[in-house]
């Protein structure tokens, strides 16, 4: 009996356009980044579109000879016809528009095709966001299966991947209003009649395929809401204990750190998005006070900025960077950016360069230079791990208070809080035990108030 074979895998094409002012480095690494995100969906990356321009073209977003070389590996025309059945046809602006964009378009004209022999391409996959109208333009210039931008494939990611109900109702709401615009009309784009309770002059299919998705994420968002009120209780509970947040792109290796401090079983996979859920664990060894450490999804996709919370409710974030990116000054400028948008650019927080290990020891002295502040550590190395344990305990211990307490004998309520605190010294006298103890003001507060 012969072993089963696996299916075969679509085969994909990249298209990247590197803009002005987007070194040769960050284009090579934004290309490699959405290869990893495609062959975390599956694909199989057979062959690069590229294409140097000073700005993204509103129709093709490639010029005609780039959309030509496009179109090789997919087996189109590279010609987007004047109009859709059942359509009007391209007006005189839009040709116009296209005519202006390839004058302005002089490079890599004379680029060949792909070479005879090459695996056909089934999906083009594109590293900007596209706008319904390029993603239509470019579907039916290249007759490929799929067209995919990044956004889109992100979120089949994410869709894919979700496993609690809160991330898989996020995900479905980012799902349906990324394709609410980019829904076509089919055939003669016929419209329902009119009637009681309908529009006078009809709906056509895609206005109410509009309809359906609106109402649709209006449940979900019903909801979400009810789930998010349930979580907010929980976190309630947890208000008084210290908490720290790791940050930082998708594959800076949060999930390892989180599971070197904590000791837990977090999912650790060299892959973009290996985790999309938040999980919150004590560290360990456990500290007194007690400190709730938790992970968050990386910071790739505006669409997915509502899983930040523990991140906007922590008390001190851990900006996990890998320093072995040749981008990640620009990466963690993104991370900055989302948590000032989300109200976390006030929250202490400590800058973590992980991935030391891979990392030259030439380029280490040049970064501790240029981040004299930051945590140059390795998540594999148990020594490093340790150092970032004691640096989240000292911000922390930081701003704590020391002080002296008496708490009588029969107060075996304060007696128990005292414990969850760092106690220095403790003494049984005849008024009953006297503890000097660190701990934050809400905690000397609340033993106070069982002793009154």
């Amino acid at each position: 009996m012969s072993a089963p074979t696996e299916a075969p895998r679509p085969k994909a094409v990249l298209v990247g356009v590197q803009l002005s002012g987007v070194t040769d480095a960050e284009q090579r690494s934004s290309l490699k980044e959405l290869k990893r995100l495609c062959e975390t969906l599956g694909f199989e990356v057979v062959g690069e579109v590229t294409q140097k321009r000073t700005g993204l073209g509103a129709a093709t977003l490639l010029g005609k000879g780039k959309l030509v070389e496009l179109a090789a590996w997919t087996g189109g025309t590279g010609v987007v016809p004047k109009g859709p059945p059942g359509q009007k046809k391209a007006t005189d602006e839009d040709e116009e528009e296209e005519e202006e964009e390839d004058e302005t378009e002089p490079l890599d004209r004379a680029a060949p095709p792909a070479p005879t022999g090459e695996p056909r391409a089934t999906v083009v996959v594109i590293d900007h966001e596209l706008s319904p109208r390029q993603l239509r333009n470019i579907d039916r210039a290249t007759s490929a299966a799929e067209v995919l931008d990044r956004t889109g494939v992100i979120i089949e990611i994410f869709h894919r991947h979700a496993s609690s109900r809160p991330a898989r109702l996020q995900v479905e709401i980012a799902r349906l209003t990324y394709m609410a615009p980019r829904l076509r009309e089919t055939g003669g784009g016929e419209r329902q009649r009119g009637g009681i309770g309908l529009r006078g002059a009809g709906e056509s299919s895609v206005e109410l395929d509009r309809r359906k998705i609106r109402d649709r994420i209006s449940e979900l968002k019903t909801e979400l809401a009810a789930i998010e009120d349930e979580s907010k209780t929980r976190r309630a509970r947890r208000q008084e204990a210290l908490r720290v947040a790791l940050v930082g792109y998708t594959n800076a290796g949060k999930s390892s750190l989180m599971r070197a401090l904590t000791g837990s079983h977090v999912l650790v996979a060299d892959k973009l998005f290996a985790t999309l859920d938040t999980t919150v664990r004590a560290l360990w060894p456990e500290s007194r006070p007690r400190i709730l450490v938790s992970d968050t999804v990386g910071f790739i996709v505006a669409s997915f900025r509502s899983t930040l919370d523990e991140a906007l409710e922590a008390s001190l974030l851990l900006q996990i960077v890998d320093a072995a990116d040749p981008v990640f000054r620009a990466q963690m400028q993104v991370t900055r950016e989302v948590l000032e948008e989300i109200g976390a650019g006030d929250v202490p927080w400590i800058l973590v360069l992980n991935k030391i290990d891979k990392v030259a020891q030439t380029e280490r002295a040049e970064l501790l230079k240029e981040f004299p502040a930051a945590l140059l550590v390795s998540a594999k190395d148990p020594a490093d791990v340790g150092r970032v344990r004691d640096a989240i305990i000292g911000a922390f211990e930081a701003n704590m208070t020391e002080v002296d307490l008496v708490v009588p004998y029969d107060a075996g309520g304060a007696i128990g809080e005292v414990h969850k605190v760092h106690v220095i010294s403790e003494s049984y006298e005849e008024d009953g035990v006297h503890y000097r103890v660190r701990a934050p003001e809400s905690a000397i507060e609340r033993i106070r108030a069982m002793l009154r």
